[in-house]
C-alpha cells in the first residue's frame, strides 16, 4: 500500500516533548554525560579550549538527537562498545593488529570499513530485491544490512582516530582530511539521513536508489584503497591542523549526504510520475510512495543540506581567514561550493516564492547532484588550488 502523510502520521505523540521521555531517554542521556566527563577526565589535560567547547556541544547534540530519533541509539551504543573494545586491544600500539582475531578481521579501522562496504553492497541488492519482490521481509533485512553498514563505518572513522595517534603522536587527528576519509563519512552519513527518513515516511521503497550511491562512494573507496592504497596514515598539512576541521567537514558532508539523498528521491519521483500515466497498476506506481510524499521527502532532504552547507561555508570563511589570512579567495572549491549553494537557494525559492513543485524539481534536484558532484570530487580531480588535500 502506497506511504501518503494520513498514514504516516498516525500514532503522531501531540504531548509536550519531556513529557514522552521515559526512563530509558534519561538512562541514554546519563550514560552520554558519563562518556563525555570520562573523555574530558582521560584526555582533558591535552585538549584545548576549543575542543572542550566542541566536546561540551557534542554531548547535548547527541542526547537529543536520541531523544528525538530513539532507532539510532543501539546504533550509537553498538559503535561505542566496539570503537572502546579496539582501543583496549591495542593499548599502546599498532602490534597487536596482527595478532588479535578480533582486531585483525573485525574491528580494527580497515576491517570494520571492509565490512562496512560489503554490508552497505548487500543493502543495496536486497532493498532492490524487496522492491521488485514485494517482500516486507527482505525490505526489514536491508534495513537491518544498513543500520550494520552504518555502525561499522562510524566505528572505522571512530578507531582510525585512535590509531593516527599510535602510528604517531604528531599524526594525530579525527579522520576526516583526506578523499578516502570523507568518502566513509559521506557513506555513513548519507546512510543515516536516509535511515531517518525511512522511519518517519514508513517506507523502505527508496531503499535502493538513495543506497546506489552510497554504494558508488563505497565502491570509490575501494579502488582508492587498492590501487591507490589511500589508507595509509599521513600527517595532516599546517592548514588541517585546526578545530574547525572539527566542525566544518561534517556540518559539509551532511549537506551533501543530504542533497545526493534528495536526488535519488528525485528519480523515484520520476519513475512514479511515469508509472502513474504509463502503467497505473504496475510496480513503480504501487511500491513508491505517493508523489506528495516524494516531493515532501525531496524539500525536506535539500532544505536540511541547505541549512547544514551554509553553516559549512561560514565555518570554512573563518577557517580560511585563520590559515590564510582571508576569509574569501575565490579558490576553485571555494567557487564550487558558492555554486552549490546557490543552486539549492534557487530551487528552494522557486517553491516558496512560486509554488514550484513535482517533475521541473525533480529534475532539477537529479541535476543538482551533478553539481553536488563537481564540487564534491570533480574539483579535486581536475582543478587545482588551497584545498588540494585529496587529490587523486
Amino acid at each position: 500500500m502506497p506511504v501518503t502523510r494520513d498514514s504516516m502520521m498516525k500514532g503522531f505523540d501531540k504531548r509536550p516533548f519531556l513529557n514522552t521521555l521515559s526512563g530509558f531517554d534519561w538512562l541514554f542521556a546519563a550514560l552520554v554525560l558519563a562518556g563525555a566527563g570520562f573523555v574530558f577526565y582521560r584526555y582533558g589535560a591535552v585538549m584545548d579550549v576549543y575542543e572542550t567547547i566542541i566536546l561540551s556541544g557534542v554531548a547535548p547534540a547527541v542526547i537529543a538527537l536520541g531523544w528525538y530519533w530513539k532507532a539510532v541509539r543501539a546504533m550509537l551504543l553498538a559503535v561505542t562498545l566496539l570503537s572502546l573494545a579496539a582501543v583496549w586491544l591495542y593499548g599502546s600500539s599498532l602490534e597487536p593488529a596482527q595478532t588479535s582475531f578480533l582486531l585483525k578481521f573485525l574491528i580494527s579501522s580497515q576491517s570494520a570499513i571492509m565490512w562496512m562496504s560489503a554490508l552497505f553492497i548487500m543493502a543495496t541488492v536486497t532493498y532492490f530485491g524487496a522492491l521488485f519482490l514485494r517482500s516486507d521481509y527482505a525490505g526489514r533485512v536491508a534495513s537491518a544490512l544498513t543500520w550494520s553498514a552504518a555502525a561499522m563505518g562510524l566505528t572505522g572513522i571512530m578507531v582510525r582516530w585512535r590509531e593516527t595517534y599510535l602510528t604517531h603522536a604528531d599524526y594525530g587527528h579525527i579522520p576526516i582530511s583526506n578523499l578516502y576519509e570523507v568518502f566513509i563519512l559521506f557513506s555513513v552519513i548519507t546512510a543515516l539521513i536516509y535511515l531517518y527518513y525511512e522511519g518517519r515516511y514508513q517506507t523502505r521503497a527508496l531503499g535502493g536508489f538513495v543506497l546506489l550511491i552510497i554504494s558508488a562512494a563505497v565502491g570509490f573507496v575501494l579502488w582508492y584503497t587498492f590501487d591507490r592504497g589511500a589508507s595509509g596514515i599521513a600527517p595532516l598539512v599546517p592548514a588541517l591542523k585546526s578545530y574547525w576541521m572539527k566542525i566544518h567537514v561534517p556540518a559539509n558532508f551532511i549537506g551533501y549526504g543530504a542533497f545526493s539523498l534528495a536526488a535519488m528521491v528525485g528519480v523515484a519521483y520520476l519513475l512514479r510520475a511515469r508509472a502513474e500515466r504509463v502503467s497505473p497498476q504496475g510496480l513503480f506506481a504501487t511500491r513508491l510512495p505517493t508523489l506528495d510524499v516524494l516531493d515532501d521527502v525531496m524539500y525536506k532532504a535539500i532544505t536540511l543540506g541547505f541549512g547544514f552547507f551554509t553553516i559549512a561555508t561560514v565555518l570554512g570563511a573563518l577557517w580560511a581567514a585563520e590559515a590564510w589570512g582571508g576569509y574569501w579567495s575565490w579558490d576553485p572549491k571555494e567557487t564550487w561550493a558558492l555554486i552549490v549553494l546557490l543552486n539549492y537557494a534557487a530551487w528552494l525559492h522557486m517553491r516558496f516564492s512560486k509554488g514550484w513543485r513535482g517533475r521541473p524539481m525533480a529534475w532539477w534536484a537529479v541535476a543538482g547532484l551533478f553539481v553536488t558532484l563537481f564540487a564534491f570530487l570533480g574539483v579535486n580531480m581536475f582543478l587545482s588550488g588551497l584545498h588540494s588535500y585529496g587529490s587523486l
